[in-house]
């Protein structure tokens, strides 16, 4: 797809060369260019400066005067391949019954594997697209999927070949992740042992011969899988290629973000309760934090402490977190909105959290996350708006006019 934006009130995310991720003060840094255009050529972002250079060219224009071009959000960390809501738990919170408490009592993610275990393949696929196509339509341009919500071989195995089919039906960037060791099921209640060993035996394999995931990821947390547990799968899925991404420290800090370093793991992701030894641990390292703001927001728990980390010199992506138990939502314009309101974010560091920070998480810098000559073009053109900052400041707002996948318009 051939396009030309003009009059671009600011194009922002600019980048002359392609960057892995920004840490400490850099987050704080960003490069846009007022009065700008952008020149997309067979759906890859081919030039852009100051209106005074624009290329003449018979090309599709759109006249963006007054309007925002911006990387689409890249979203590194979703569940969105799910069977059903779960409004019924909603409302047991309200009712004062904690997260763990719904767990015990046979709900959280056990609830959703009973119903997802009972939804054919067709289902859960005709379920899920409605959800990306959604996201999509909210300025997502890259996300990542996982699975974990099966907690059977056959269902887990249904959910990454879900993944795989809207990965091939869809324009948007997708990754895959397996999430066997999401919690364990009841059948296996008294012998998580041999649960792992199910997931590494017998799942696995079919994961590495069909070419399923790009990734594997534990719930590293009390009453859930301990750092030992993550070790050991986080080594059986390097044996077979899969990079690891790990849940860590959302209620306790029980050391998973030192295996996750020895394991040199690309993300980990929540670190709602993530303490001084954890943070210089991950200083200087190749795995980058993600924070779930939203996922804090509705079930009224911390937040990241990110204002911490920064300052202390770490990276940090924000991603939606989108699951039907503690993150019904995959916008990640109020994913920004929140990280400002609630975890003292700037506007110029929420952005390049959620574009190319989060694009290193899912390892899609050099694909998408900024405007750099060869990347996708993944854009998003806002309404007419003063500002970036206007962006998380009109929180529950919509500021997206249209949204762009390898260069061709996406129609709500």
């Amino acid at each position: 797809m051939n396009l030309l934006f003009t009059n671009i009130k600011e194009l922002v995310q600019v980048r002359e060369t392609s960057i892995d991720f920004l840490s400490g003060k850099e987050m704080n840094i960003l490069p846009t260019i007022k009065n700008a255009f952008l020149l997309v050529e067979n759906g890859l972002i081919s030039d852009f400066g100051i209106m005074k250079n624009c290329p003449k060219t018979k090309f599709k224009t759109i006249d963006a005067t007054g309007k925002l071009v911006l990387p689409s959000w890249c979203d590194s960390h979703t569940h969105l391949v799910y069977a059903d809501s779960r409004e019924d738990e909603f409302v047991d919170r309200i009712n004062g019954l904690s997260y763990e408490k719904i767990a015990e009592n046979g709900g959280g993610i056990l609830n959703s594997a009973k119903k997802l275990q009972e939804t054919s393949e067709k289902d859960l696929y005709n379920q899920s697209k409605v959800r990306l196509e959604e996201i999509i339509s909210l300025g997502t341009g890259a996300v990542e999927i996982k699975s974990g919500y099966g907690l059977a071989k056959d269902a887990e195995l249904k959910m990454l070949r879900v993944i795989k089919k809207l990965k091939s039906n869809y324009p948007i960037e997708i990754k895959a992740t397996f999430l066997g060791a999401h919690a364990v099921p009841m059948e296996y209640k008294n012998n998580k042992k041999g649960y792992i060993k199910m997931l590494i035996d017998d799942v696995l394999p079919v994961i590495d011969k069909e070419n399923l995931a790009d990734f594997i990821d534990i719930f590293c947390e009390t009453n859930y899988f301990s750092a030992e547990d993550t070790n050991q799968i986080l080594q059986a899925g390097l044996k077979l290629g899969l990079v690891g991404k790990i849940h860590v420290n959302q209620f306790t800090s029980i050391g998973g973000i030192q295996v996750a370093v020895n394991n040199n793991v690309l993300s980990v992701d929540h670190l709602e309760k993530i303490n001084d030894e954890d943070i210089e641990t991950l200083k200087g390292t190749q795995t980058i934090p993600v924070s779930l703001p939203n996922c804090s927001y509705f079930l009224n728990i911390p937040y990241t402490p990110a204002r911490k980390m920064i300052d202390l010199g770490l990276p940090l992506a924000l991603a939606s977190d989108y699951n039907p138990g503690s993150t019904p939502s995959g916008n990640m314009n109020f994913v920004v909105s929140g990280a400002c309101i609630k975890m003292l974010m700037t506007p110029k560091e929420v952005i390049n959290a959620a574009t190319i920070n989060g694009a290193y998480a899912m390892k899609l810098q050099k694909k998408v996350g900024s405007i750099t000559k060869g990347k996708l073009a993944n854009l998003i053109l806002t309404h007419k708006i003063s500002s970036y900052n206007f962006i998380p400041y009109s929180f529950g707002n919509n500021c997206i006019e249209k949204v762009f996948l390898k260069g061709k318009e996406i129609l709500k």
